[in-house]
């Protein structure tokens, strides 16, 4: 790895989860009240654990969001509203990648955000790491701006220099560049020794084109959490059975196969005559704990009970996610952890 900066594993110290509020202006409108209460759960289940910072369009949305959260008796001394301009609330994909120097200090990597490979407006969201930094809220942190689509669900990294992502994403977002000018670029900004891809995956309703942060986590530098599909009349079965060989097929930088924690499928749940992306693999980990997206499914206990293996020492809270799955992400996809020490 690089000798000064390091890509933190999201299982490590945390200052604070960053999301944000959403409002009429963001495509929630249609079923605000739902997904509200989604992130009323959401920040009691984090505040139990740590601070969130919730940023807000404007002072009147942080007057209603407070109201809320203080009518739900939230412990809203744990959180912290920041005001910005936003398109919409996937944090994970908008909001900053945070590298560490080892001297002290941080690195934010502001990639740009294509509204995943223009399938929506992101003008807002493309500036929203500048201006978070430019309002101050980070502590001794530079800013980076790097002139390359990426998202934060599109990579995964075990804090020691692996960075696992998938293909089709990154081909998706640059198809002109080969595997190899890929993998050297995203070593080189993410401080990563080497670069694990998956060439099998998906999720139907998921337009990000195969994030990662829905299909296979590190749960350590030697296991992996996976989607797994065990239902052979799914449409997902060929594809996930094959991604699952994949995984069992990595090896550890001392050369071991991962420990492979593989994830129950949840019925399919149908939306206006679409699939919508209910993944278990989108769960959030915070101080202590993982917070589990639930879907209010019969596979929702056998998800729990699979985390708190592959996470011993953190408490497995289910937050009610069917609400997100409309607009085709869940739990993690709304967050971005901030490493201990950087939010100021």
């Amino acid at each position: 790895m690089n000798d000064t900066l390091r890509f933190p594993a999201e299982w490590e110290s945390q200052s604070a989860i960053l999301i944000a509020w959403p409002h009429a202006d963001t495509d929630w409108a249609d079923r605000l009240g739902d997904v509200e209460d989604t992130y009323i759960a959401l920040v009691a289940a984090i505040t139990r654990f740590q601070p969130v910072v919730i940023i807000v369009a404007d002072d009147d949305l942080e007057a209603y969001a407070d109201a809320r959260l203080r009518s739900n008796r939230i412990d809203t001394d744990r959180v912290r509203f920041v005001t910005a301009q936003y398109d919409d609330t996937w944090l994970r994909d908008s909001g900053p990648i945070t590298l560490k120097r080892a001297e002290g200090g941080f690195r934010l990597l502001d990639f740009r955000f294509t509204g995943w490979g223009g399938k929506f407006d992101a003008s807002l969201d493309d500036q929203l790491v500048g201006v978070l930094h430019a309002a101050g809220l980070f502590n001794n942190a530079e800013l980076q701006s790097i002139p390359f689509a990426l998202e934060g669900g599109g990579i995964e990294t075990d804090g020691a220099g692996t960075l696992l992502t998938t293909w089709q994403c990154l081909h998706e977002r640059h198809p002109d560049r080969s595997r190899e000018s890929l993998s050297a670029d995203l070593a080189t900004w993410l401080a990563q020794d080497r670069v694990l891809w998956l060439d099998h995956g998906y999720l139907e309703g998921d337009d990000t084109d195969a994030h990662i942060d829905t299909l296979a986590r590190f749960a350590s530098t030697d296991s992996i959490v996976y989607q797994a599909c065990d239902d052979a009349g799914d449409s997902h079965y060929a594809e996930l059975q094959a991604m699952g060989a994949e995984l069992a097929a990595l090896r550890t930088t001392d050369g071991q196969p991962y420990r492979l924690f593989p994830l129950p499928w949840a019925q399919p749940v149908i939306d206006e005559g679409r699939r919508l992306a209910a993944s278990y693999a989108n769960y959030l980990i915070l101080n202590g704990a993982v917070l589990m997206p639930a879907y209010g499914d019969a596979a929702d206990e056998a998800a729990r009970a699979v985390l708190a293996q592959a996470y011993p020492d953190r408490e497995i809270v289910p937050v009610p996610c069917r609400s997100l799955i409309w607009q085709n992400g869940s739990l993690h996809c709304i967050t971005m952890q901030l490493p201990a020490g950087l939010l100021a």
